[in-house]
């Protein structure tokens, strides 16, 4: 009994050091005295090989052992990269804005602001979801574009807020089309206006305004349907939701609509500027 006991203790053991072993090899040696070139040149090649671990690693290294040298400051804004290619982009927004707090002239902060705002974008979701990471993205897209206006970076985030200001809409309509549906007309408008002065710019405008003449006229509230409606025409006169509006309307308000385009500039103002 002794003897099969020791037997399995020393194959207990032989394993355990050959996971030791394995483990070993696994992770680097970080600290074998190579130059800062040379452990930078390593974390690039990782990174571009996509072994985005080890590459994090390796230029957290390379600011460790050499936080004096203009390598560093290189490794701290790869570390991010490194982190938002492999998809941890709390770790990567952590790292960014980390980096532009210590060097806030450095020539790679608009870089480093929109790699921030992609971290965000890249994490939206479908508009049935809470927009809370939406609203990140538009503001770290909105800080690159007003510290930076004229960066090569500007354009592309100027598009990619469009996108997110129309996702923003997106989410407005789903709601507002909700309480529509269930008979919250007053809820409903409240959604569809804010789609018509906050993001006034979006492509969920037309049908905000035909969801509007829809629920005035629901409630009743003749004239503010037909000035709505006219907004619409006048706006977007080939739209198929100015179709569907026109529609809505009796004869005698689509003749109001034709007689009524001296109130273009006046309701035009009163729907799609703020209050």
């Amino acid at each position: 009994m002794r003897h099969t006991l020791t037997i399995g203790m020393i194959a207990l053991l032989t394993l355990s050091a050959c996971g030791s072993s394995k483990e070993d090899k696994l992770q680097p040696n970080y600290d074998d005295g190579r130059s800062v070139e040379a452990m930078y040149d390593d974390a690039t090649t990782a990174l571009k090989e996509g072994r985005y671990i080890e590459a994090s690693h390796l230029f957290q290294e390379v600011e460790r052992q050499h936080p004096y040298s203009q390598l560093a400051v290189k490794s701290q804004l790869n570390t991010a990269y490194a982190a938002y290619k492999d998809l941890r982009y709390d770790e990567a927004i952590v790292a960014l804005d980390r980096f532009v707090e210590l060097h806030p002239g450095n020539d790679d902060v608009p870089y480093a602001l929109y790699l921030k705002a992609l971290s965000y974008y890249e994490q939206i979701s479908d508009v049935r979801r809470d927009q809370e990471i939406t609203l990140l993205a538009l503001n770290a897209f909105d800080a690159l574009i007003k510290r930076h206006p004229d960066s090569s970076y500007a354009r592309d985030a100027s598009l990619k807020r469009d996108l997110t200001m129309d996702h923003l809409a997106g989410k407005e309509m789903e709601v507002g089309r909700y309480y529509l549906s269930r008979g919250q007309i007053n809820a409903g408008i409240n959604r569809f206006l804010v789609v018509v002065r906050q993001f006034d710019t979006t492509t969920h405008v037309p049908e905000a305004l035909h969801r509007l003449v829809e629920s005035y006229l629901i409630l009743g509230l003749q004239d503010q349907a037909v000035q709505v409606a006219s907004v619409l025409g006048h706006n977007y006169p080939g739209s198929e939701w100015y179709d569907a509006s026109y529609k809505l309307l009796n004869p005698a308000q689509r003749q109001q609509l034709i007689e009524g385009r001296n109130w273009f500039d006046k309701t035009i103002d009163a729907i799609l500027k703020p209050e």
